[in-house]
């Protein structure tokens, strides 16, 4: 190592990638005080933020690999993404808080992959033009919502990123699309009611008529299979309601054959619906 040859009292660093992890950590803690005297856009504040990046490169890497399953190909594009929540983190670093500005860092390198991932992996397909409208409506609510201290509405969205009322209900609709989630999350807006009903025990139950139309649709072909008499004589107990002693009547025979022709019937219609 020399000195620099913008004359600093920083030692000169040809690659820094090539720096051993141990004498990194100590070197980054020289250059990290001195970037916080030096004036940005001067060659040496260059020189000292670039080394910054060269010398800490083997934190992305880190940060990186717990991402290796998320997908191939896509390596390149999660380093590169990485590499800037690393320079955040420099340009962002206070000694003076007395964090190790490896603690520091890592949580912005690991936070920008993660958004990577969030806006750039969806559960459903969606067309690129609404995949890029989620991300800048999201970008103009937060905004938005610290100006006016609320959610805002369709039209105000609508109104700062001179789109139709449509296009912005178009693109929050698309949204929904980014990610599945699960029946059991909270379906409450408060964040910190973990204890709060899951979203499946706000849909609803299953209706009981469902059973009776499976039921009836099942035995349909086997009431076509019956004759006249029996079609008529469920219809006549069942349909009209009628008594077996009124059905004995009407066909004139008496309530007790009534009884044994139903009971045949049934067991008929019975012994279908149980081979279907």
């Amino acid at each position: 190592m020399r000195a620099a040859e913008a004359g600093d009292d920083l030692p000169w660093i040809e690659d820094g990638s090539k720096v051993a992890p141990t004498d990194a950590r100590a070197l980054s803690r020289l250059f990290l005080d001195r970037l916080q005297v030096l004036e940005e856009g001067t060659r040496e504040y260059q020189y000292a933020r670039n080394t910054l990046i060269e010398m800490n490169l083997s934190l992305v890497g880190f940060a990186a690999r717990r991402f290796r399953n998320r997908g191939s190909g896509e390596m390149e594009d999660v380093i590169q993404v990485g590499t800037i929540g690393l320079i955040k983190a420099i340009d962002r670093f206070d000694l003076s808080r007395g964090v190790e500005f490896t603690s520091f860092a890592i949580p912005y390198i690991v936070g920008e992959i993660k958004r990577f991932f969030r806006d750039t992996t969806w559960a459903v397909h969606v067309p690129r033009r609404l995949q890029e409208l989620r991300v800048t409506l999201a970008r103009s609510k937060e905004a938005l919502a610290i100006v006016l201290n609320r959610q805002p509405t369709v039209k105000e969205l609508a109104a700062d990123l001179n789109l139709t009322e449509e296009e912005v209900i178009e693109g929050l609709v698309a949204s929904n699309g980014y990610i599945a989630g699960s029946i059991d999350t909270p379906g409450s807006d408060d964040e910190s009611d973990a204890k709060g009903p899951r979203y499946a025990e706000t849909m609803g139950e299953v209706d009981p008529a469902l059973d009776l139309f499976e039921d009836l649709h099942a035995l349909a072909p086997l009431l076509q299979q019956l004759d006249d008499r029996e079609r008529y004589l469920l219809e006549m107990r069942f349909g009209l309601e009628m008594t077996q002693a009124d059905i004995g009547r009407e066909l004139g025979v008496s309530q007790m054959h009534v009884s044994r022709l139903l009971s045949r019937t049934l067991t008929k219609l019975r012994v279908g619906l149980l081979s279907v």
